[in-house]
């Protein structure tokens, strides 16, 4: 058999390098598992590489040492909340009770470190939301760690880096770039940081101070790497090795061929689930189905591979959410040849820019999560083809804040403009024509909103009214950190459409993974973890990290399982 002289075997084959795989090979291997990674893409991290890097822990002793109350029962009253009809007992209790052991765990015996992060509940003023302590962010890290494997990192998201260079969104070193031009503070930080970040591009031809989910990704990567766990990258899976009906391996493939893995214990998938894989999104997506676009920045890699291969054994995954995927409304950006995606996790939030639909009229809180303002989006479109906003802003906010791509003060406008990506005139009237709006609505819109934004007050959406709102926002913009009006001309628009952060849909598996058969009995070796699995929060988006939060908690309970221990 071709390749057969160079077929190897372990107790536990991962495939997928995230936070999922690695979270799971990690803990396997911690118990005394012996385990294998493979990568389909040449860089290993996933789509957590590109990430916040933040996690959703109810309990974590982070917010207790920090003096935060809480309470299990008031997170499962929120978690219950938020997700209807989509409520799972036993899992939502398993998140619960082994996310904070999980926690414990990974800053105990890895590489692994967080720090309590400032976000609220998404919506905190529901029952059982927290005004904070409830996420944690992967705290920073010095990639040169890696030694030679920092090549095999994947880089930051592009467009969301300032040549290479990586902040937190939220922090305070941000808060410099955008006094630079007003602050000698700020000014003198940020000169000694862009001369040691390009001193770092010299010797290594990337950032190595990397934060959020980079550093996270870094951090795992590093363990695994330590524990000596084989991370075979630029190696996908091919299809898995089903003995009757028991899934023993996986036939993989690298640039010399294929050859075959067998797992003594299972297969874990950890993929990356399906944002790329253009058949099912259509299904999956209404705003696809009725002809819009969709442009994601995950990973291109993630193309449901691991669950085609598990459906190809009996594994079902129904597109039984109504939000498929976390939602992230998106902008396209011209990089000379390339286009780059630019998620808006940031800008939506600041007083001076608001959101239009192609009628002129705003249609949303701008300042509420991407899902929230994405799922806005998506029923805002239900009438036609299009699923589009526009962000509307003066020159004055446009300077102060940058928007989307287009940075602050002292970074030129015009050359956004120049290239297409932002729309530019002296009056809204002519902005409204230039970008394919509806002229005489947007003038009344803007009207309508300046006279209670110059109070500070959104009447219409009461932007600015949870502690979620103002977080993001102006803190030093008073009395409102979300709102403000829109002042004199020039004024800009920026096109922004639907993209996700990764999909909510997946396989269908019981608490510890195993992947379910359509009469809901087990395939025996075989396991699914991250974006591959079917979310817990049934389609919904309660708080900053609850992705990687259940992700690394299933991970770990999953490792914990195929090792015989209790999590």
């Amino acid at each position: 058999m071709p390749g057969q002289e160079r077929d190897l075997s372990c107790d536990v084959l991962v495939v997928g390098s995230g936070a999922g795989g690695l979270s799971t090979a990690i803990t396997a291997r911690k118990a005394g598992l012996d385990v294998i990674v493979i990568e389909k893409d040449q860089y290993f991290g996933g789509t957590t590489a590109f990430s916040g890097g933040v996690l959703w822990i109810p309990g974590n002793r982070h917010a207790r040492d920090a003096g935060v109350s809480d309470s299990r029962e008031a997170a499962r009253t929120y978690l219950k909340h938020e997700t209807g009809n989509h409520f799972d007992d036993a899992a939502i209790d398993a998140f619960l009770d082994a996310g904070p052991r999980m926690l414990d765990f990974f800053e105990r015996e890895t590489e692994a470190k967080f720090i309590l992060s400032g976000y609220p509940d998404y919506h905190p003023d529901v029952e059982g939301g927290a005004q904070l302590g409830r996420s944690v962010t992967a705290a920073p890290y010095d990639a040169r760690a890696l030694g030679d494997d920092i090549r095999r990192l994947r880089p930051p998201l592009e467009t969301i880096t300032f040549i290479g260079m990586m902040f937190n969104s939220s922090n305070d070193e941000l808060k410099h770039f955008f006094r630079v031009t007003r602050s000698l503070t700020s000014a003198v930080y940020v000169a000694k940081r862009l001369a040691s970040h390009l001193w770092d591009l010299l010797l290594y031809r990337r950032g190595v101070k990397i934060t959020s989910g980079n550093a996270l990704a870094a951090r795992l990567a590093k363990t695994a790497l330590d524990l000596r766990i084989p991370l075979l990258t630029a190696t996908p899976a091919q299809r898995l090795i089903d003995e009757g009906g028991t899934v023993t391996g996986a036939v993989v493939s690298d640039a010399r061929g294929e050859y075959r893995i067998t797992a003594r214990r299972a297969v874990v998938l950890a993929s990356g689930g399906f944002p790329h894989d253009t058949a099912r999104i259509a299904r999956a997506y209404p705003h696809l189905a009725r002809g819009g676009e969709h442009l994601s920045p995950t990973p291109a890699a993630n193309t449901g591979d691991g669950i085609r291969m598990a459906e190809q054994v009996g594994g079902t995954c129904d597109i039984r959410f109504s939000n498929a995927s976390a939602w992230m409304p998106v902008s396209r950006v011209p990089l000379g040849e390339r286009t780059g995606v630019f998620p808006h996790l940031v800008d939506r939030y600041k007083p001076g820019v608001i959101a239009v639909n192609r009628q002129g009229r705003r249609f949303t809180n701008e300042s509420e999560s991407y899902h929230d303002v994405g799922a806005a989006m998506i029923a805002d479109g239900a009438g036609g083809k299009e699923t589009a906003a526009w962000l509307i802003c003066d020159h004055a906010t446009i300077r102060k804040y940058g928007l989307g791509y287009a940075k602050p003060a002292p970074v030129p406008v015009r050359i956004f403009v120049r290239n297409g990506y932002l729309k530019c005139a002296a009056t809204l009237r002519a902005l409204a024509e230039a970008a394919g709006v509806d002229a005489d609505s947007l003038e009344e819109t803007v009207r309508a909103y300046n006279e209670s934004a110059v109070q500070g007050i959104d009447r219409a959406f009461k932007r600015g009214s949870t502690a979620f709102n103002r977080y993001l926002g102006d803190a030093e913009h008073q009395p409102n950190p979300n709102v403000a009006a829109i002042g004199a001309g020039p004024y800009y628009a920026l096109k922004i459409i639907m993209g996700d952060l990764g999909t909510f849909d997946g396989l269908a598996t019981d608490v510890v993974g195993r992947v379910l058969l359509r009469d809901g009995s087990a395939i025996p070796g075989l396991y699914a973890v991250g974006n591959d699995r079917a979310s817990i929060m049934g389609g919904n988006y309660p708080g900053a990290g609850i992705t990687l939060g259940p992700i690394m908690t299933f991970g770990y309970i999953t490792g914990r399982h195929l090792a015989g221990q209790q999590a």
